[in-house]
């Protein structure tokens, strides 16, 4: 027997086939573009993402060699909070603009003023943020008031993957919970905030339990993949709570820190906490009757990609010649710099941010550079900088009573061995590396397994397939050296806060 889980991410999406103990026998990535017509702006094709998900689900089947009969169900993870509006032939109205977009701080301001602050925090357990979808739709509202009225379905990016391979409109609890029309404690739609929003209980699909099957692979569907006709497909995850199952992170005490295109550190919760000040999300879990906590920021993998793409053209040369991958001569170039990189401090904003600051108009900025400091340092920064970022979260999530005792990485930049040494000098803890290395792609697949009865529960499930295989321990004379700069990295946001404002109201 054999599970299918497939991630549509923000660069690519990645479609991973396993046995029932978590082994990958078959992967495959498709990538596509992001479009940023204006600073601020992200947005991406959702027919890019079905080309992709059709083409790795093919490219699996045939690598893999398994018999697709042999396949017990599909799960879905994707990236959280993108709008994909369709009309009543089920054609897409406008591009998709993702959960990286920072156009929507009036429509987030117009969201408080209709609902309140403490009655949208009761109900959806967060203030109104940039980055999640209710403040996109009010924008499309507000600005394109010709594509809102021809509105028929607002669907989630995985949720819109879901409807192209079984024709279902559906998606689940966790991924919901993001687009700030969810009743977190009650995990439903709130009819409070949509009727006040002028938003249609018709325009949104049905809620099901990230396990539960929501429906079957289509005639057309199984034609273009080589998936058999009526494959079950479960509600999956958003790939925040998706990874955390594919990492084990489903029960108090054990949270991941993540290093994807953002930064995320996460916390599973037994009930519901919310952080009045708003700095952390408070989202249902992919586990039933269980909630998370996490706090994201926003350009974590994403800032070392950037500083690749616009710096590292020698690295990806000699990495193509060599046959490996350019991230590993860069982490070999910033091991060569001093931890602290002798005072150079990397704030990772370059696409606003969300914890602890929650301000859309945040830059990235290289403080303390000089004339010394060269390629490997500038490097270390931007890797320390997200450190220091992912610390931010932590500490919040600490200050809401909510139990750490392990720390496990998870994403891409969880792979490297110096920025997980980096993590466990900054947090000042014990940084575990389970043997799960697909996260929300491995995640979607365990849920799909329950679903289909393959395994009981997430525990059962997490049990089969995930084991911390390593840990690492923070080195102690680094411990102090990193205390300090973080002491003034923390304190650089509010010396710019003011001057971000500015440069925002003139380059707008």
């Amino acid at each position: 027997m054999y599970l299918l889980g497939v991630d549509i991410g923000t660069s690519g999406t990645k479609t991973v086939l396993f046995d029932v103990e978590g082994n990958t026998i078959a992967s495959a990535l498709g990538e596509y573009p992001l479009y940023q017509p204006h600073i601020g702006w992200a947005e991406q094709d959702p027919e890019d993402w079905w080309k992709a998900v059709v083409d790795t689900i093919a490219q699996v089947i045939k690598s893999s060699g398994v018999n697709p009969k042999d396949i017990k169900g599909l799960g879905l993870s994707g990236q959280m909070h993108g709008m994909v509006l369709l009309d009543k032939e089920g054609n897409v109205l406008r591009s998709s603009i993702i959960w990286c977009d920072q156009r929507t701080q009036n429509e987030c301001d117009q969201i408080t003023e209709i609902i309140g602050r403490e009655k949208l925090m009761e109900i959806t357990a967060n203030p109104a943020l940039t980055g999640f979808t209710a403040s996109k739709v009010m924008w499309v509202k507000n600005h394109q008031s010709d594509i809102f009225q021809k509105i028929d379905k607002i669907l989630l990016p995985k949720d819109y993957i879901r409807y192209r391979l079984t024709g279902v409109f559906a998606t689940e609890v966790s991924d919901a919970s993001g687009t700030q029309f969810l009743d977190i404690p009650k995990r439903q739609w709130s009819s409070e905030v949509l009727n006040k929003l002028g938003i249609s209980p018709d325009w949104l699909p049905k809620v099901y339990e990230s396990h539960e099957v929501s429906g079957y692979i289509s005639a057309e569907a199984a034609r273009l993949t080589g998936l058999p006709q009526g494959t079950p497909v479960v509600g999956g995850g958003g790939d925040q709570a998706a990874g955390a199952v594919g990492n084990g992170i489903i029960k108090p005490g054990v949270i991941s820190s993540t290093i994807g295109t953002s930064g995320v550190v996460f916390a599973s919760m037994d009930q519901v906490k919310i952080d009045p000040k708003g700095r952390t999300q408070t989202f249902c879990h992919a586990v039933p009757n269980t909630w998370h906590v996490m706090g994201v920021t926003q350009a974590a993998g994403l800032s070392l990609q950037w500083m690749r793409n616009q710096f590292g053209g020698m690295e990806k040369e000699l990495a193509g010649f060599m046959g490996v991958d350019p991230y590993e001569l860069m982490d070999k170039e910033a091991e060569k710099a001093k931890p602290g990189c002798e005072g150079l401090i990397y704030l990772p904003y370059l696409m606003g941010e969300r914890a602890p600051h929650l301000d859309p108009y945040a830059r990235g900025v290289f403080f303390g550079l000089t004339a010394r400091h060269g390629r490997c340092e500038m490097i270390r920064s931007v890797m320390e900088g997200v450190a220091y970022s992912l610390r931010d979260c932590l500490e919040i999530i600490r200050q809401m009573d909510v139990p750490v005792h392990e720390v496990r990485a998870s994403g891409g930049g969880g792979k490297s061995p110096l920025w997980r040494q980096m993590m466990a000098d900054v947090f000042q803890t014990p940084i575990a590396v389970t043997n799960s290395k697909e996260g929300p792609a491995l995640g979607v697949a365990l849920l799909a397994g329950i679903g289909t009865g393959v395994y009981k529960n997430a525990a059962e499930a997490c049990d089969a397939a995930i084991k911390v295989v390593k840990v690492q321990n923070p080195i102690e004379d680094n411990i102090p050296v990193y205390e300090k700069y973080y002491e003034v990295y923390g304190g650089l946001y509010y010396a710019l806060k003011d001057s971000y404002q500015k440069l925002a109201d003139i380059s707008r």
